[in-house]
């Protein structure tokens, strides 16, 4: 493995084609910033389309509606437009709508369909435990059984998931599969398209929650026959805390019905008719559900902007480069010296997300060191620490002073001095 000094990693820098975009966010003084994969941080852009439209509502009242630069009444469908390259997907098939968790629901109340045999719900055990909350509520609103009827394909020894062993699980009980595109603590890659050709093989619907993985690795929905996707805007896509979430949905599907139907799902030249039978947008617009917060959605137009400019290609190109590194570094620095610390994410390109996550033999008391220091990661239960250097705005730089500094927190046995209890929010 190659080691690198200091005046090389700066040469890096110096060498970044994506370099300049670091000075469009607000980078949080102090501090080495290692947490996008959580919350990525306030970018100009964003701020100056959240400040238009709230300069709208103060000088147009419900005229932004329709007289707002980008009409409020079209914003949804605007915003999923403008992401739609970001996965792989065609125009009117990506909305930028309601929650990550409210999505599923919306969604696998319509792809979910079980008859005769074909009743079971295949996810993963490793999947956040919001979406499995929302299969299980699923299940039992069909009135069927959870226990019966949820697999959750098992993760190896090496706290990873088998794409094979996955597949192995489809049988013609299954009726749906809903998986991550990445893993949120391990940081693994799904082979998402692989997945799809071997559900599709067997008639089964498959989705997936790409929400630790939309805005950094770019995703091709629809070459891959993906069924449906959702995921969150405020992680890789900086689209600010509690920001509205997007959803896709394959237009081969569009004639599917809403069951959780809703009247921003209407058709929009009709919408204002009150009428009482629902009719629903000829797109992915019909699961829609309630009016789009606005204020709260603003941001994301600005963030959209730069990655779109950025391109999602380089970013994934410079994510893979500083992953690479830091776990380069990790292993020649710390790991090497200090026993008991192991990667958790795969190493190999192909096979991970946009963080490396580690599990280091004092993770509460090494996370809060590390904090203490100004370095922001986070901490997964019972003993993962991810870090998540983000190309728009971290620098190379950035990822060896993190391991530097992990390094004098190790030698001086900083850490003892911390609690091994973990806070509330970690």
């Amino acid at each position: 493995m190659k080691k690198y000094n200091k005046e090389e990693i700066i040469n890096f820098d110096g060498k970044d084609t994506l370099a300049a975009f670091r000075d469009r966010f607000y980078i949080l003084e102090g501090i080495t910033y290692m947490d996008g994969n959580s919350l990525g941080l306030l970018s100009k852009d964003s701020e100056r389309s959240l400040m238009r439209v709230l300069d709208e509502w103060k000088t147009l009242g419900i005229k932004g509606w329709m007289e707002g630069e980008r009409p409020w009444f079209w914003f949804a469908e605007d915003m999923g437009d403008m992401a739609s390259p970001i996965v792989g997907a065609k125009p009117g098939e990506v909305v930028f709508s309601g929650t990550t968790t409210v999505n599923i629901h919306s969604l696998i109340s319509s792809f979910y369909n079980p008859k005769g045999k074909r009743t079971k719900i295949l996810a993963d055990e490793l999947n956040f435990p919001s979406d499995i909350y929302a299969l299980k509520g699923q299940l039992k609103l069909r009135g069927v059984c959870p226990q019966k009827h949820l697999i959750l394909a098992k993760a190896g020894k090496d706290m990873l998931l088998n794409e094979q062993d996955i597949i192995e699980q489809m049988t013609d009980e299954v009726d749906l599969v809903f998986l991550p595109s990445v893993i949120y603590s391990t940081g693994q890659l799904l082979d998402m398209e692989l997945l799809t050709a071997e559900a599709h093989k067997r008639n089964i619907t498959i989705g997936f929650d790409c929400s630790h993985s939309a805005g950094a690795i770019p995703h091709r929905f629809d070459v891959w026959g993906v069924d449906f996707a959702l995921w969150c805007s405020y992680k890789y896509m900086n689209g600010g805390p509690g920001a509205s979430a997007f959803y896709y949905v394959n237009k081969k599907h569009f004639g599917k019905e809403p069951l959780l139907a809703g009247w921003f799902g209407y058709l929009k030249e009709k919408q204002f008719d009150m009428l009482t039978e629902f009719i629903p947008a000829p797109n992915a617009g019909r699961w829609q559900i309630s009016s789009p917060g606005i204020l709260g959605s603003s941001a994301i137009e600005g963030a959209l902007k730069i990655i779109l400019e950025a391109g999602i290609n380089n970013i994934r190109e410079k994510s893979l480069k500083m992953t690479s590194l830091l776990a380069g570094l990790l292993q020649e620095k710390v790991f090497s010296g200090f026993p008991g610390f192991k990667f958790v994410t795969p190493l190999k390109e192909e096979r991970r997300g946009g963080h490396i996550a580690i599990e280091p033999p004092e993770a509460v008391r090494i996370n809060e060191a590390l904090k203490a220091r100004g370095i922001i990661p986070d901490l997964r239960p019972p003993n993962i620490i991810r870090l998540a250097p983000v190309a728009l705005y971290n620098t190379f730089e950035e990822v060896w002073n993190v391991v530097e500094t992990l390094k004098e927190i190790m030698d001086t046995k900083e850490y003892e001095k911390y609690s091994k209890q973990r806070k509330a929010v970690s």
